[in-house]
């Protein structure tokens, strides 16, 4: 297709939009970007001792290709320098740029349909409960940190969602026209599917 043609994906951390956002994009040909990956990188350059800022405003693509990105330690900076309104300014410009490319993107995030492009063509908010998040995210890390427990990462999640819910500065809600997914009780494979069904159902309007 040409044009530009904007899925915003929304929901908190391991709820499964980036997994619903890279099968859309695939079944659709559009580019697609996990925003997380921008303030996950963000965050590792924070840990490596670059000041939030700078870090955010010097980034490249390549910083979103280093290895170690999606650590617990890295999460939690990406969570903390989040809430930092010169950071997701610095932020925000290549994710529009990225938005609006000719021939189709799916973004997801937290802030996607509500603040960066609040007119792209399909909102969705992808959600589940606290615990459910917190199972997929232990069986995600626990193989590489033996010591490491449902409970504290059940703890974790509920500060970042409190954290990303309770922030001044774009805060994590459901655009008032987003379609909302709860993957709570769904497949992966029902998910992506309620997810490219109203995609198509947008693309067969224009």
């Amino acid at each position: 297709m040409t044009g530009p043609f904007t899925v915003a994906i929304d929901g908190p951390a391991a709820a499964g939009k980036g997994t619903v956002g890279r099968a859309v994009a695939a079944r659709f040909g559009f580019r697609h970007l996990d925003t997380g990956l921008l303030y996950r990188a963000v965050g590792a350059r924070v840990l490596a001792g670059a000041e939030p800022v700078a870090a955010a405003r010097d980034l490249t693509p390549e910083d979103l290709t280093v290895e170690g990105l999606r650590t617990q330690a890295v999460a939690q900076a990406a969570s903390e320098v989040a809430v930092i309104p010169e950071v997701r300014a610095a932020l925000a410009e290549f994710q529009r740029w990225f938005a609006r490319m000719d021939g189709g993107a799916v973004l997801d995030g937290r802030d996607i349909g509500t603040v960066i492009v609040p007119d792209a063509e399909v909102k969705l908010f992808v959600t589940a409960s606290a615990e459910v998040r917190a199972d997929r995210r232990f069986l995600e890390l626990s193989p590489g940190d033996p010591a490491l427990t449902r409970a504290a990462v059940l703890a974790d999640v509920e500060a970042r969602d409190a954290r990303d819910i309770g922030r001044a500065e774009s805060p994590l809600i459901a655009a008032a026209d987003a379609t909302i997914i709860d993957t709570s009780c769904l497949s992966i494979e029902d998910a992506v599917e309620a997810a490219t069904a109203r995609v198509a159902e947008k693309l067969a309007r224009r």
